[in-house]
């Protein structure tokens, strides 16, 4: 808190005047930027439909009571496409991350161009969404559930292997010290040093993922990937909405 002198005497204030310049600067800065950002949403927004919203909410809500429980049982099979989705997509993320994650942290990448190469490949996945990886595989292998699959695998490469690889580097090195000093290869060093103080993060991570997967792999069907999504799409076009009040109670539900 800095000491202001004055005429009347001595004068405590929490900021000097340069401080309280920059902070009403960056102020002034952020509202104008939000304004602006405003007028662009609003110029493109027709409000119209905005003011109706709540109606239109609300009549579809009514459409949706009760949802038709009958449906269950065309919904077992998607159902099961969906979990088989998430399981083998988490599989196929952990593979690939595994390898990618020590090759991206500090302490155990060869070379930095391979980090760099292997935070590229982390950033990438995590940058695309399931959605946009689907979109993309849906036209290259064609509508289906390995499309979904392999999705969610894609996009779930880069958040497995940024947790891991983050783990990676806060480990203990002294144990990793101590079995270098017995002549052991630097593979060894891995499996016996780093591994054990990594097994219950990658664990956890892969539990976490999966059931992140489980809960994504649901709207993936409405770019025709496969799985529950795709019973969706077609009873909102067919605006079957007791169905679609089914389908999100079993989302909510512990099917899902």
């Amino acid at each position: 808190m800095p000491l202001i002198e004055t005429g009347d005497g001595p004068l405590w204030k929490r900021r000097t005047r340069k401080e309280s310049f920059t902070r009403f600067f960056f102020w002034m800065v952020g509202l104008s930027i939000a304004g602006f950002a405003w007028k662009l949403i609003s110029d493109k927004t027709n409000w119209d439909f905005v003011r109706s919203a709540p109606k239109e909410g609300g009549d579809i809500v009514t459409r949706m009571m009760p949802p038709d429980w009958s449906y269950m049982d065309v919904l077992w099979v998607p159902v099961w496409e969906t979990i088989n989705m998430a399981t083998l997509g988490t599989l196929i993320a952990m593979f690939i991350a595994i390898p990618v994650a020590f090759l991206a942290a500090r302490n155990t990448t060869p070379h930095p161009l391979v980090r760099a190469f292997a935070l590229l490949i982390t950033v990438t996945s995590r940058s695309v969404n399931s959605l946009i990886w689907a979109l993309i595989l849906v036209f290259i292998l064609g509508p289906g559930v390995l499309a979904g699959t392999i999705a969610i695998g894609l996009r779930s490469i880069g958040g497995f292997s940024k947790l891991l690889y983050e783990a990676i580097e806060e480990i203990n090195p002294n144990q990793v010290e101590a079995i270098e000093a017995t002549g052991a290869s630097r593979f060894q060093q891995i499996i016996y040093g780093i591994v054990p103080q990594v097994l219950p993060t990658f664990v956890g991570v892969g539990v976490f993922r999966w059931d992140i997967n489980v809960r994504g792999s649901t709207i993936l069907g409405l770019v025709g990937a496969g799985g529950i999504g795709l019973q969706l799409s077609g009873s909102i076009n067919t605006l079957a909405w007791t169905q679609v009040s089914m389908i999100f109670d079993i989302g909510d539900s512990d099917y899902l």
